[in-house]
């Protein structure tokens, strides 16, 4: 007995069937990649989030270390100077 030809259709559908496979393996491909990076997006989000606020926090306290330690100034008003007057006779008491 020889071999059976395959014949126009079933080679036609032995490529769509290898066609769709190789579609198969691309999309999974594809949606895990997505998922990877959405992972990865989203722990940079998290570590920049993070990162800020750790700055934010760092600027307040260093801010307000500032205000502490600067010494206040407060304006007294000025001694008022006695008040001499000058004249050209005095009297001495006897």
């Amino acid at each position: 007995m020889s071999p059976m030809r395959k014949t126009a259709g079933q080679k036609a559908a032995a490529t769509r069937k290898r066609n769709s496979a190789k579609r198969q393996a691309a999309a999974k491909k594809a949606a895990s990649t997505r998922k990877w990076r959405a992972a990865g997006k989203k722990a940079a989000k998290t570590r920049t989030r993070r990162a800020s606020a750790r700055k934010a926090a760092a600027t307040r306290v260093r801010k307000k270390e500032a205000a502490l330690t600067q010494p206040v100034q407060v304006q007294e008003p000025p001694a008022p100077e006695p008040q001499v007057q000058a004249t050209t006779e005095t009297s001495i008491p006897e």
